[in-house]
């Protein structure tokens, strides 16, 4: 261990793997990877499923396939990285706190960090599903966790509440080991998975997806014997009369990801109460001058792709800042979601730090059809871009070029301006 690094990150999943070696490459010569896990690539390695790697690398790969190739870069470009490591806090002079098995306590000086802490999913107690406590409840992740990872049957007879991408892909794992998937049910009026998913998950296999239907009660002693769903309302409550019982073992809960920003809100980091996650700049910086964030600790997303081409773009910011090679600043332009719209990330602007144009994430508040998405400032519409279709299961992504920022006041919103009727709005 040295005692100080050009640039830290807290966290080797996805966001970490590819912010470290673009710092690297970027030009810092010492770069650490704390990753509290036993191995490297967060999540990936029990994503046995393929279809990653199409838009980075433009072939389909696994997770561990996907993890593998950057992981094989760290060690090319002499990234350190210790695992085991659990980061406690981070200071405003980018000083981390930590603790690991060999090494003890430790202080790690540093000249920028990158947040990538990750996601992790909504469980039981934060739904607050009523009925019994028995065995047979996992969150989505977990479940795949102990099918791929630890080679363990968790059910014969499976029902799932939530259509997130991870619970969509465990309805159909489930069905490959002989286990029969009774339904998906999500109170939404859509789904909340990739359409892709939905297609090759649920459609290909035969299973029911039961939209605004819930679970309201949870029966067993030991083992969960049975769940009732209902349907729900548009205001997301159960419709008396509406009950139906279901003979099951197993419940598998896919209802949403919460990002992992304990530290960022203990260093005092603005949080985005939209994403939940640190209100960050063009180049993923957060209000913390040189403490950066990227991946699903800025903002859930829906591919690993995503996550990698955001986190090169924040570990490269973090080498410049640790170098010394940042640009003053000119001014800063607010982004903000119109109506349409759910969140935009990045929040702030800053023009003087933008090459060629900067990318606005978002995800819709509803399925829209033949729209328009408009980013306007002062009354004047910049710019616009046409979509045939969007659903907030899938993040979108516009390029605002330099041109039009230069036009830009002190705010840009950006609107989803629909031209045939939504389908399950929020």
């Amino acid at each position: 261990m040295k005692s100080r690094y050009d640039v830290a990150v807290i966290g080797g999943g996805p966001a970490g793997l590819a912010a470290a070696i673009s710092a690297r490459e970027k030009g810092a010569e010492s770069v650490l990877i704390l990753e509290r896990a036993k191995v490297l690539g967060g999540i990936l390695p029990q994503c046995i499923h393929n279809g990653f790697g199409l838009h980075y690398f433009k072939q389909e790969l696994t997770g561990p396939e996907y993890a593998e190739r950057f992981i094989r870069r760290l060690a090319e470009r002499r990234v350190e990285a210790l695992t085991g490591a659990m980061a406690l806090s981070v200071l405003p002079d980018r000083t981390i706190y930590a603790i690991h098995p060999e090494e003890g306590y430790m202080t790690v000086k540093t000249g920028a960090i990158v947040l990538a802490m990750g996601c992790r999913e909504r469980t039981r107690g934060a739904l607050g599903i009523p009925g019994s406590r028995p065995a047979g409840v996992f969150t989505a992740g977990s479940a795949q966790l102990y099918m791929n990872i630890e080679g363990c049957a968790i059910g014969s007879r499976a029902v799932i509440l939530g259509s997130g991408d991870i619970g969509l892909i465990m309805a159909r794992r489930l069905t490959l080991e002989g286990a029969e998937v009774l339904g998906v049910f999500e109170a939404l009026p859509y789904p909340g998975g990739l359409t892709r998913n939905i297609v090759q998950c649920l459609n290909d296999f035969n299973i029911p997806l039961h939209l605004s239907h819930t679970v309201i009660d949870i029966r067993g002693d030991k083992r969960v014997e049975q769940v009732v769903v209902a349907q729900v309302d548009e205001n997301r409550r159960p419709v008396p009369g509406t009950e139906r019982v279901i003979d099951c073992d197993t419940l598998l809960l896919s209802v949403g990801l919460i990002p992992e920003n304990e530290l960022s809100r203990q260093a005092g980091i603005e949080i985005d109460g939209r994403t939940n996650g640190p209100a960050v700049y063009e180049n993923m910086e957060t209000s913390l001058p040189g403490v950066f964030a990227a991946g699903n600790v800025a903002h859930v997303h829906d591919l690993a792709d995503y996550v990698t081409l955001e986190s090169i773009r924040a570990g490269a910011g973090a080498a410049q800042y640790a170098l010394g090679q940042t640009v003053p600043d000119t001014g800063t332009i607010t982004v903000k979601n119109g109506p349409g719209v759910r969140y935009t990330v990045p929040q702030y602007i800053r023009p003087g730090r933008v090459g060629k144009g900067v990318e606005i994430f978002f995800r819709p508040t509803a399925i829209f059809a033949a729209v328009t998405i408009e980013a306007a400032s002062g009354g004047a519409t910049l710019v616009r871009f046409a979509r045939d279709r969007m659903t907030p299961g899938e993040m979108e992504k516009i390029v605002l070029p330099e041109a039009f920022l230069a036009k830009a006041k002190d705010e840009i919103t950006v609107s989803v301006r629909q031209t045939v009727p939504a389908k399950g709005a929020s």
